[in-house]
């Protein structure tokens, strides 16, 4: 099959920077030559390629949005780019790179004590220690501020108790983000971000097995029973779940970007299969429905792309807003996994293949439309910012 180009249909490279195609350049080749060729293997056996994250590392790509810290601080749509080439490898990749910059980086360095930031952000950095967040729970999950999860203060310690559920790198992760309930505000106001290390006394994980979405990634159950950590592990400036929600925003951006790339290797998949597949002697790209199917994938991901990248423009500028990060979450995961359904269909069998890749991206897909905000809640969103009505109850 032809080497992967991308897909530029309107000359946005046009409007990006030397800077962000060389990234581009670098990621892309990183996940030719390093991803591509184990990804099926890992898939395959429920195991996240770890090996990689060194290298990441020495790509810089852990926190690359942030400043400081060893951090490249790279613009908005130089880390989307990352983001994208990432995920045109497996959705696996990316989902750890966001978590450990945007879920738990980026907590550290905005919510963080100097101590916090000095004592764990060159560790993330550097790939040298993995982190993860701890919100969703068995029983909550677009109900964020319903959290069971509680932290009780006694004398100069802390004291949580409650379950996380479905936590990518719960159980390989040296420090997690908890948010848990306290005693200081009201139900949304007094819930807090903790840092629990591992290997605390009453800190338990356990993966998540028999996953058929997001093989290549370690999704896992948080157990907290009594777990006493001091009163300095406490994130001091998080106020309320107003600051979770800020950190999910930060990953939801990425996630709008990475999309865009793993429909665009199910698009590529399906272009050079209908070109060199032959049927009623001659190939399938020339008959109208697959050309049609094709010009669906080349309308949707341009308007993806732009989409993403208008959104990266308004966040260095300061002046994006969360609606607006959900209506780009939802329509490019939508976009994606309505490719990667169709390519599947067009490649046929072969597209139940990991030779092509296009069906794990389809499950990968399924995961990444729930994750972070179902499809639903953010269409709930956006509804609330045009009509100024909330409809979630």
């Amino acid at each position: 099959m032809k080497t992967f180009q991308g897909l530029d249909f309107y000359d946005l490279d046009g409007l990006l920077t030397e800077e962000e195609k060389l990234i581009r350049k670098t990621v892309r080749e990183f996940v030719e030559k390093e991803v591509l060729p184990i990804i099926e293997e890992y898939n395959e056996k429920a195991k996240f390629p770890s090996q990689l994250i060194p290298k990441m590392a020495e790509l810089g790509l852990l926190g690359a949005q942030l400043k400081g810290y060893g951090c490249a601080g790279l613009g908005a749509n130089a880390y989307g780019i990352i983001m994208q080439e990432l995920e045109r490898g497996d959705s696996g990749l990316r989902s750890f790179v966001s978590v450990q910059g945007a879920l738990v980086m980026y907590p550290i360095l905005t919510f963080g004590s100097d101590e916090q930031k000095e004592k764990w952000l060159p560790l993330l950095q550097q790939g040298k220690a993995i982190g993860c967040f701890g919100l969703t729970e068995p029983d909550f999950g677009s109900y964020p501020s319903g959290m069971r999860t509680n932290a009780k203060k006694e004398g100069n310690s802390y004291i949580l108790n409650g379950t996380k559920m479905w936590i990518t790198n719960g159980s390989v992760a040296d420090i997690s983000v908890i948010w848990a309930k306290t005693d200081e505000g009201s139900q949304t106001q007094g819930i807090r971000g903790f840092l629990v290390e591992k290997g605390t006394a009453g800190l338990k994980t356990s993966d998540i097995k028999g996953k058929i979405s997001l093989r290549a990634s370690v999704t896992s159950e948080i157990s907290l029973t009594d777990v006493k950590i001091p009163v300095k592990n406490l994130l001091p400036k998080t106020e309320g779940l107003k600051s979770a929600l800020m950190c999910l925003n930060q990953a939801r951006y990425g996630i709008s970007w990475g999309a865009i790339g793993a429909a665009m290797a199910c698009y590529h998949s399906a272009l050079e299969y209908s070109k060199e597949r032959i049927q009623f002697e001659k190939p399938i790209a020339s008959f109208q429905l697959v050309q049609q199917k094709l010009a669906w994938m080349v309308q949707e991901i341009t308007k993806a792309q732009f989409l993403a990248w208008r959104l990266g423009k308004l966040k260095d500028e300061g002046k994006l807003k969360p609606h607006q990060v959900s209506l780009a979450k939802k329509n490019n995961v939508w976009m994606a996994l309505e490719t990667a359904r169709m390519a599947r269909d067009m490649l046929g069998a072969n597209g139940t293949a990991y030779e092509y890749h296009v069906g794990r991206h389809m499950c990968n897909l399924e995961a990444v439309k729930t994750y972070e905000g179902t499809h639903d809640i953010h269409t709930l969103i956006v509804g609330e910012a045009v009509t100024g009505i909330p409809a979630y109850r």
